[in-house]
């Protein structure tokens, strides 16, 4: 096997290799400097598209038909996506695989599964009207250029807002390129336009000139890190630069008078600049290295390298990783690659195995350490099985090791190693696997409807496994060629018994794709209601959505059928289908007993339920503060009742109700009080207290009103405005239905003892002699309570009243004559 150090290129102190991923990419037939070729970060997919500016071998009317195509790294064909939306003016891709598509009007589209589906949004702010010119992408946006020199700024795809940036000056744009929002200070993405002989920085509310006067500039190039600018020049200087503009670190004479096709960073440390055939990596200190092609090279930048790519080959170029460095440098004496050496000699059984152990025996650990990391970064699996080899031989000479590192490590690699494989050409390395991170990884063979691969992954590092299975089905019922009930149960027997399966999501693929009744039985098997029902709804079944809201239990789910049904049904029809579902017209009636009286007032018009749909009118009629239109209201309620035999008692009340509101009506007209919402006790109380007695008496006439309740009303009302002289005037009558303790205790209780005490002889009859003593000693009469005491022979009672009396006052001796008699 060769040395890895073989494909290593000095730049300066530093070494760079070139690492061959692919061979034989495209067909030779392809002409691939003729194409716009763009790809995806982390080793993702690739985009090809006719470069409208150049001239085409012509092959026919079929090859003429403008597409778009995706690649993997390895030229396998994932999709060919036809295009007939206009010129093309930006074709890039966001961080998670989404290829995105900008026109000179300013649609974009963005391809967010690899396989034709998209979404589509415009640009607005001036897009149409002057066009696009051009479009830069980085992992979450993209911002473009249009023709007035205008910036319009989009940070997210999945809720795109066009902004437009601040304006830059006129003049001519000869390049321009991005920095990201995550490493700028504001957090808004700066955009970086050569215009002239200098550069402006351009975000979302300024335009500040740099004063460079070594432009204009063919090429602007920003680190993935955000810190490093690379500038071409047209005379063929490069330049390195901090993207603040504050520092000049490195320059390079390329002394090329053709321009380059294209300038990108490798990783953060090194420029990376192609011609057609022709690559300069240029590191610090102007230091250089030349890599020449058979056909145009393609440069596709990623984090940590770049990927060059012509019709025959997919190299990887990157610096070699300090690890690396540390065990295949020629010359290197470090204790992995003594251990490496060590392993070797084991395998040719020579003793210098243990020699070598010994001598890096206090440095072992790291060794071993250093052995693993390096595997990791290995894309030869010949080079990962020496180095995991000589750390396994490492570590089974310590006593004590910690092996989770090792096995996370063999655990990765074989993940990367398959994903590698040319039939799948994903190109990882192990610094993109880390960033991607595994589900992500997953999610891209989805997309790539590599199943089989992504399941295995998913079990061989415990990841769920739901999703994949999804996916398949989704993808079965929008291509499967069987027909749908042999679909259905394909698909329900491999997800029966899997965890976390979402079949509303499969049976919304089959719906989008036209299949209805295939979607219906597939939703027949997803346990969650809630997850059934919008679907159904928006399919139309709306029966079958409102029977499985039912069933669910979850009254908030029934409600939202319900509504939905009521905004889009005639009301008729909606009474139907609620009228055999006893839950959901309960649901209906609570609900419109709250906020909509006119759909309960329909409701119980449509169900023959006169009572209810009355009551409905009452209540509204209680609450109005217009007497007439409280009286409509209740004409409308006894109208409901008229026809029924049942309720001539509710309609004779309803009946008065509305007698009771227009006698109010004329005593609020007539008076100066307002009577209006009284009931009858309360409305001849109030007329008793205002002083229209008559007016009250033909209240009383007219609703029957008992002498009894009659007299209790005259008596808190004559109470309420102390007319003692009609009180004293209403005591001469000889009889009361009502008795006349209340006219004692009510006249007592509001401060006229002496008025109340005049009603005690009439109350006497029908009381204990004790109760008549308490009532003339509440109003203070102590004598006439003592002579009630000795009628009934009580010296007790006497000798406390004489007592509470005082001895030497008047009232004292009186009672101590009393008492005296009735000791006699």
């Amino acid at each position: 096997m060769a040395n890895p150090t073989a494909d290593w290129e000095r730049v300066g102190d530093k070494f760079y290799r070139k690492i061959q991923l692919y061979t034989a990419i495209f067909d030779q037939d392809l002409e691939l400097e003729n194409y716009v070729v763009t790809g995806c970060s982390y080793g993702g997919a690739i985009a090809l598209y006719r470069d409208e500016s150049k001239l085409h071998t012509f092959r026919g009317t079929q090859s003429s038909k403008s597409s778009i195509d995706l690649y993997s790294c390895a030229g396998k064909l994932i999709r060919r996506i036809n295009w007939d939306k206009g010129s093309i003016k930006g074709l890039g891709w966001s961080e998670d695989e989404k290829l995105i598509v900008v026109t000179a009007d300013g649609t974009v589209r963005c391809y967010y599964d690899l396989q034709g589906d998209f979404t589509q949004f415009s640009l607005g702010n001036g897009a149409e009207e002057y066009g696009v010119r051009a479009c830069r992408f980085y992992g979450s946006g993209f911002v473009a250029l249009l023709s007035n020199n205008q910036l319009v700024s989009v940070t997210r795809y999945e809720e795109p807002r066009p902004k437009l940036l601040a304006s830059p000056p006129e003049g001519d744009v000869h390049s321009w390129t991005l920095i990201p929002p995550a490493y700028t200070l504001s957090r808004s993405v700066e955009a970086l336009l050569s215009i002239g002989q200098t550069i402006y920085v351009v975000d979302a509310t300024e335009s500040e000139d740099r004063f460079l006067d070594i432009g204009p500039f063919t090429h602007i190039s920003v680190s993935p890190n955000g810190k490093f600018a690379a500038l071409y020049t047209q005379s063929g200087q490069a330049y390195v630069i901090t993207s603040d503009f504050q520092n000049r670190l490195s320059e390079h004479d390329s002394k090329s008078k053709i321009p380059p096709k294209d300038v990108q960073w490798c990783g953060n440390d090194a420029v990376v600049i192609a011609w057609e055939d022709e690559v300069h990596i240029i590191g610090p200190n102007n230091a250089a290295a030349k890599y020449f092609y058979d056909g145009r090279v393609h440069l596709i930048a990623d984090h940590d390298g770049v990927r060059l790519l012509t019709n025959d080959v997919c190299d990887f170029l990157q610096k070699v990783p300090e690890v690396t460095d540390e065990v295949f440098r020629f010359g290197t004496e470090s204790p992995a690659s003594i251990l490496l050496d060590a392993v070797e000699q084991l395998e040719n059984q020579s003793p210098k195995a243990d020699d070598n152990i010994q001598l890096i025996r206090p440095n072992l650990v790291e060794a071993v350490d250093t052995c693993v990391k390096a595997a990791g970064q290995e894309f030869s699996i010949h080079w990962q099985k020496q180095l995991l080899k000589a750390a396994s031989f490492g570590k089974s000479v310590l006593d004590i090791y910690n092996s989770d590192d090792f096995v996370d490590m063999c655990e990765t690699l074989r993940v990367l190693n398959a994903v590698r494989f040319y039939e799948i050409g994903i190109p990882l390395s192990y610094e993109q696997f880390l960033r991607l991170t595994p589900e992500k990884l997953v999610q891209r063979l989805i997309n790539r409807r590599e199943y089989l691969l992504a399941l295995r992954i998913s079990t061989y590092l415990r990841l769920p496994t739901d999703r994949i299975y999804v996916h398949w089905a989704s993808q079965k019922v929008r291509v499967g060629t069987e027909d749908e009930n042999t679909i259905c149960r394909l698909i329900v027997e491999k997800l029966s018994g899997k965890r976390g399966i979402s079949f509303e999501e499969i049976a919304r693929a089959a719906y989008d794709e036209g299949r209805g009744r295939l979607a219906t039985e597939l939703l027949n098997h997803e346990p969650r209601a809630g997850k059934q029902v919008p679907l159904l709804l928006s399919m139309e079944e709306d029966e079958i959505a409102l029977d499985k809201a039912i069933e669910s239990g979850d009254s908030d789910l029934v409600l939202f059928v319900l509504l939905h049904l009521k905004k889009k049904l005639p009301l008729a029809s909606f009474f139907r289908v609620i009228n055999s579902r006893p839950v959901a017209t309960a649901l209906i009636e609570s609900s419109a007993q709250v906020d909509d009286t006119e759909l309960l007032k329909d409701l119980y018009y449509q169900d023959d339920r006169r009572i209810d749909g009355a009551n409905v009118f009452v209540r509204e009629a209680l609450k109005q503060q217009d007497s007439r239109t409280a009286t409509d209201k209740l004409a409308l309620a006894g109208k409901l009742l008229s026809d029924s035999k049942d309720s001539s008692v509710a309609l004779k009340a309803l009946q008065e109700a509305s007698s009771l509101l227009r006698m109010q009506e004329i005593f609020d007209r007539d008076l100066t009080e307002s009577f209006t919402g009284l009931s009858v006790n309360e409305t001849m109380f109030k007329l008793i207290r205002l002083g229209y007695a008559s007016r009250a008496k033909k209240i009383q006439n007219e609703f029957k009103v008992p002498e009894r309740i009659s007299w209790w009303i005259r008596l808190r009302a004559l109470v309420s405005k102390r007319d003692w002289a009609e009180l004293e005037e209403w005591s001469k009558t000889r009889k009361s239905p009502i008795g006349w303790e209340p006219f004692f205790a009510l006249i007592l209780s509001a401060g006229n003892p002496k008025l109340a005490s005049t009603f005690i002889p009439k109350a006497a009859p029908s009381l204990q002699p004790s109760d008549v003593i308490n009532m003339y000693e509440k109003c203070g009469m102590r004598v006439k309570a003592a002579e009630e005491a000795v009628k009934i022979k009580d010296a007790e009672t006497v000798d406390r009243l004489r007592n509470a009396a005082g001895m030497g006052t008047v009232e004292g001796r009186e009672i101590e004559s009393l008492g005296a008699a009735l000791k006699r």
